[in-house]
């Protein structure tokens, strides 16, 4: 095969695995009714006027499964965090005690874990479509390189090899949604 083509399948390995971890992260994002630090992940604080994440202004963690902490490594920005996370939207209320934030996570209604469900499907499809995505550029990539002295065959090889990969990454990506959604199901 082709040198430039095993590069190009190379590149597309590396950008599908980032993809994966993408879709990974955004499903870690859907919360399934068990309280994570990664709930607040993307929270940005106003620290002294500018945007800070929430981890660099606070010690975040979680004392059971309803309930995260957040104390904050200086007693000013506690007003600050706690607007900041109501501003987040994240459909949970900070209790403000004047030392730390408590933010108690309901338990999910039947409802709400279908719609979580939903969410998570909308999430794997994204992944699917990058996917695919990067598999139509690599193609398009691997075409141009029969100015380059590829041969018909080698092409038709590298096309291939990029199917194979493709199919096994939407596979991959299926696995994390199926796990994600017996997480969320679980009471």
């Amino acid at each position: 095969m082709n040198e430039f083509i095993k590069m190009e399948l190379d590149e597309a390995k590396s950008s599908m695995d980032k993809a994966l971890t993408h879709t990974d992260l955004e499903f870690s994002k859907i919360r399934a009714g068990k309280a994570t630090v990664g709930m607040l992940d993307g929270i940005m604080v106003d620290y002294y006027g500018a945007a800070t994440a929430l981890s660099q202004v606070a010690n975040v963690n979680t004392p059971d499964a309803r309930t995260i902490v957040v104390q904050p490594w200086e007693k000013s920005m506690i007003n600050p965090i706690e607007k900041a996370i109501m501003e987040a939207n994240i459909g949970l209320n900070p209790q403000n005690d004047g030392i730390i934030i408590r933010l108690n996570v309901p338990p999910l209604t039947e409802e709400r874990r279908r719609d979580l469900v939903k969410k998570v499907k909308e999430e794997a499809e994204r992944g699917r479509i990058t996917v695919r995505n990067i598999r139509k550029a690599t193609n398009e990539s691997i075409k141009k390189l029969k100015n380059d002295g590829a041969s018909e065959d080698d092409i038709k090889v590298g096309e291939a090899e990029v199917q194979k990969l493709t199919d096994s990454y939407i596979i991959k990506v299926d696995q994390l949604a199926e796990l994600k959604e017996k997480d969320v199901m679980t009471v």
